[in-house]
């Protein structure tokens, strides 16, 4: 595979995000990222707009192969997921950690996906988290192995264990037998 590069997503970026998310592209209603965060604007996509267009740092990064952008990633502080930080299983398992980030969900182009466009961008998401000061790098894959069957891409958004332990993530728990936490610890860079 020819070699993947990865950007901060940025508000010159925005037209290319929409290429990631394919045919949801058209549906302002679908998740655009929103699972884990609450806001006011009037649809999810209206939301990842602003933070893209806002956030400093960037919320995420963009995959691409050969010039064209074939994947999506959100990584942020932990403290800025709701959802995550009030979720009672992860509670049991994570650390009240400030400097502690989330990677959230991937996005990977239906005709790259299997190639390793997740892990380069979780390797990414890891090496971002620690340029801005993260400890820690935690995420809430799937672990596939333990389902009955292969599951819908949309049912593994938040990655896949084999995913994460290819990027050097360790298990830390699990909230589901399925679900298992897992963490990178980062060196300040």
């Amino acid at each position: 595979m020819t070699s993947v590069r990865v950007v901060p997503a940025t508000a010159e970026r925005w037209p290319q995000l929409g290429r990631v998310f394919g045919p949801r592209e058209k549906n302002p209603a679908s998740c655009w990222c929103q699972r884990f965060r609450r806001h006011d604007e009037a649809t999810n996509r209206d939301a990842l707009r602003g933070e893209i267009q806002q956030a400093d740092p960037p919320v995420g990064l963009l995959a691409y192969l050969d010039g064209d952008v074939v994947g999506w990633t959100r990584v942020v502080p932990r403290s800025t997921l709701p959802r995550i930080v009030e979720h009672r299983a992860l509670a049991r398992i994570l650390d009240d950690d400030p400097d502690a980030w989330w990677v959230s969900c991937f996005v990977v182009r239906r005709e790259h996906r299997g190639s390793g466009i997740g892990v380069a961008l979780l390797e990414a998401a890891a090496d971002w988290a620690a340029q801005h000061g993260a400890s820690v790098l935690d995420g809430h894959p799937v672990d596939t192995d333990g389902l009955a069957r292969i599951p819908s891409p949309s049912a593994v958004f938040t990655g896949t264990l084999a995913m994460f332990r290819r990027a050097g993530f360790a298990e830390i728990g699990r909230t589901y037998p399925t679900r298992p936490v897992m963490r990178r610890e980062l060196l300040h860079r």
